[in-house]
């Protein structure tokens, strides 16, 4: 190569540094990570992913299918005593997201004040059974991991609203 080609060309030091700067960038761009947050966004996938999988199960089997929280798993087998049921793995929620909302200061979501009062009261459940024809029986279910929070809300036709509280805007947004 000679030393005019090369001279035209970009050294080592120069790609590095260039990449190192639009690392950066990326990071700023995307936010300062926020402790916890990482953990209620794992749960939220996870927990939407168990929903449709239940909905599948249940259209395939023909049975009631049950979504569960890990440690309550056996609480929810007595929903349905003839036993015709199923139960997809039981959502284990990661350190720091617990099940339920966890300040009265969070306002309900838009049409789900009544499942608010449910959690708040202790009448919420930590099952959702889903049947084959798309219907829910248990049809809210908050997570929070001290600040935000997911909303998972399932209409009577088994239509799934995901919504998610940012404490930092005060409000809900679509998932």
């Amino acid at each position: 190569m000679s030393r005019a080609a090369a001279e035209a060309g970009t050294s080592l030091l120069e790609l590095t540094l260039v990449l190192g700067l639009a690392a950066l960038l990326g990071w700023l761009g995307a936010g300062f990570p926020r402790r916890g947050h990482a953990g209620l966004a794992a749960a939220q996938g996870e927990l939407r992913a168990s929903v449709e999988q239940a909905f599948l199960l249940a259209r395939a089997r023909g049975t009631v299918v049950v979504v569960a929280l890990s440690g309550h798993s056996a609480g929810c087998a007595g929903l349905h005593p003839r036993g015709e049921h199923g139960v997809v793995p039981p959502l284990t929620l990661p350190r720091g997201v617990r099940w339920g909302i966890p300040d009265p200061s969070v306002p309900p979501p838009p049409g789900a004040g009544d499942t608010l009062q449910a959690h708040r009261t202790g009448q919420a459940h930590a099952c959702i059974t889903v049947t084959p024809d798309r219907s829910a029986e248990a049809n809210a279910w908050y997570l929070s991991d001290g600040e935000d929070a997911v909303y998972l809300g399932l209409s009577d036709r088994g239509r799934i609203t995901l919504l998610r509280w940012r404490h930092h805007l005060r409000q809900w947004r679509s998932i």
